[in-house]
C-alpha cells in the first residue's frame, strides 16, 4: 500500500480519464521507482502546458493565443458553427480535414443529476457567438450518449429561431461512444451525412 507523497501521486493519477486504481499505482511506482528523470520531465511539461494554455475568449477551445487559430482564421466560414463537448473532439474533427467552419466548445454536457445546467455549458456565450457572427448553420457534433442527446435536444429547442439550420452528425457513430475515438473515415461520413436536429425542418 502506498503512503505519503506516492499515495498523493496515485490519487491524482486516478483522476485522469481511463486510469483506474491499479494503473495509477503502477504509473506512480514506475515514475518514481526507476524513471525519476522522466518523472521530473513529465512534471515540468505539465506545468508548462498549464501555464501556456488557456481558453479562447471566443470559442472556449484550449489555445496558446487569444483568439485561437480557428477563430482568427479569416478563411474559415464564420457562419457555420460546430458545437463540440471539448477541445479533444475539436482537434479530432480538425484532423479529418472535412470541416472548414468555426467552433464552439461547451466544456460539458447537460446533466441535472450532476448539477450541470445551461450556465455550465456556456449557453449564453454560445448565443452571443451566434449573434456576433450571424451564424446560419449550427452543427451539433456531440457524443451519442444520454447526456449528449439531452444537450442536442435542449440546444435545438432553444436556438431554432436564431439560425437557419441546426444539424447533427449521422447515426453511424455508436451510441454511448466518444466522438474522440471515432475513426477518421467514420467521422468524415458522419459530417457528410449530417441531418436536421429539429423536428420541424
Amino acid at each position: 500500500m502506498l503512503t505519503g507523497s506516492l499515495l498523493t501521486l496515485q490519487e491524482n493519477l486516478k483522476k485522469l480519464p481511463g486510469i483506474g486504481a491499479k494503473s495509477a499505482r503502477r504509473l506512480a511506482l514506475h515514475l518514481i521507482g526507476s524513471r525519476r528523470n522522466q518523472a521530473i520531465d513529465l512534471a515540468n511539461a505539465i506545468i508548462n502546458a498549464a501555464e501556456s494554455y488557456s481558453n479562447c475568449s471566443v470559442c472556449n477551445c484550449l489555445t496558446e493565443s487569444d483568439p485561437c487559430n480557428y477563430c482568427a482564421d479569416a478563411k474559415r466560414d464564420s457562419q457555420v458553427l460546430c458545437v463540440v463537448q471539448n477541445s479533444a473532439d475539436l482537434f479530432h474533427i480538425e484532423k479529418t480535414g472535412q470541416y472548414r467552419g468555426r467552433y464552439f466548445v461547451l466544456g460539458q454536457l447537460l446533466s441535472p443529476i450532476e448539477g450541470i445546467g445551461p450556465m455550465q455549458i456556456h449557453f449564453n456565450e454560445l448565443v452571443l457567438n451566434i449573434k456576433n457572427n450571424n451564424v446560419r448553420e449550427l452543427i451539433l457534433a456531440l457524443n451519442p450518449t444520454v447526456e449528449g442527446e439531452s444537450t442536442i435536444r435542449f440546444l435545438a429547442d432553444q436556438l431554432t429561431e436564431k439560425v437557419e439550420k441546426i444539424s447533427r452528425l449521422s447515426t453511424g457513430l455508436p451510441f454511448g461512444g466518444d466522438l474522440e475515438y471515432a475513426g477518421d473515415l467514420t467521422l468524415q461520413d458522419a459530417f457528410k451525412r449530417r441531418y436536421s436536429a429539429t423536428e420541424n425542418e
